[in-house]
């Protein structure tokens, strides 16, 4: 199926998505990303069986649990790299698996940041910042660049602009892969995993950068194994295990009084 309608109006898809969010900011019921009976399937294995799941505006969601309980693959379907077996999924009430759906604009609005940093090795740190605004947004490339610095300078590493990605460390590079990605303006940012590659010494820098996006009031949902940041930033935690969610709520319900045995078992080896 063709998820992306090539006689759309690209502008219709932004437009309808500000004035959701515009309808969210006057209190109303409507949620960022809302996740219905969702499933996914690799050929004989459900990797996804039934998720159910909302996300409010400004909300920081932390999605906790044990390596193949399909955290990742949650994180890929709300942004459709990966398209859902059944269920719905709907961004500030566009439904992704609308045929009229432009995916490539709703991914405008839907940041992601993953394990690796997937940097052009050949293109300058400011270059990889300015490509997609320049090519997708048609902003003049002063403009881009200039967007590229202050979000350089955001992220601690303006003096970093035309250096290469290899000549800088992990952390570094991460922290520019955050930039690349807010510099397209998103509403949501969904981080996968975003310190899991990084030496121990460099994750501090890189926390540091999605705390500050909390407090500014980012919508995010993450990814994460750093246990003592997500009860800190975190509006709500939720455990995932075997492609369900065991159990969700606030981070002191989630760390300070979990219920379901699998989840006390999980805490009691990562904590």
């Amino acid at each position: 199926m063709n998820f992306e309608d090539p006689d759309m109006d690209t502008g219709r898809l932004t437009r309808r998505i500000r004035q959701n969010q515009g309808r969210l900011n006057q209190g109303t019921s409507q949620a960022a990303v809302s996740i219905r009976d969702l499933h996914k399937r690799y050929g004989d294995t459900e990797v996804l069986k039934g998720i159910d799941m909302e996300v409010k505006p400004g909300e920081v969601i932390s999605i906790i649990g044990p390596s193949g309980a399909g955290k990742s693959t949650l994180l890929r379907c709300i942004n459709a790299l990966e398209m859902p077996t059944s269920g719905t999924i709907s961004v500030y009430g566009i439904d992704i698996s609308d045929p009229k759906t432009n995916i490539d604009k709703l991914r405008e609005h839907v940041g992601m940041v993953f394990q690796h940093f997937n940097l052009f090795p050949n293109m300058s740190v400011a270059d990889n910042i300015t490509l997609a605004p320049h090519m997708l947004h048609k902003t003049p490339k002063e403009d881009a660049r200039q967007q590229a610095l202050e979000l350089l300078e955001t992220v601690g590493l303006q003096e970093k602009a035309d250096a290469r990605p290899t000549d800088l460390s992990g952390g570094q590079q991460q922290r520019v892969a955050i930039a690349r990605a807010l510099a397209m303006h998103p509403d949501i940012m969904l981080f996968d995993e975003a310190t899991s590659a990084l030496d121990p010494e460099m994750v501090g820098d890189v926390l540091e950068v999605i705390r500050s996006l909390a407090e500014g009031g980012m919508t995010m949902i993450l990814v994460t194994h750093e246990m003592a940041f997500a009860r800190e930033v975190s509006s709500r935690v939720i455990f995932t295990d075997a492609g369900i969610i065991e159990e969700e709520g606030t981070p002191e319900q989630i760390f300070g009084r979990p219920q379901s045995p699998r989840l006390q078992s999980f805490l009691s080896k990562v904590l």
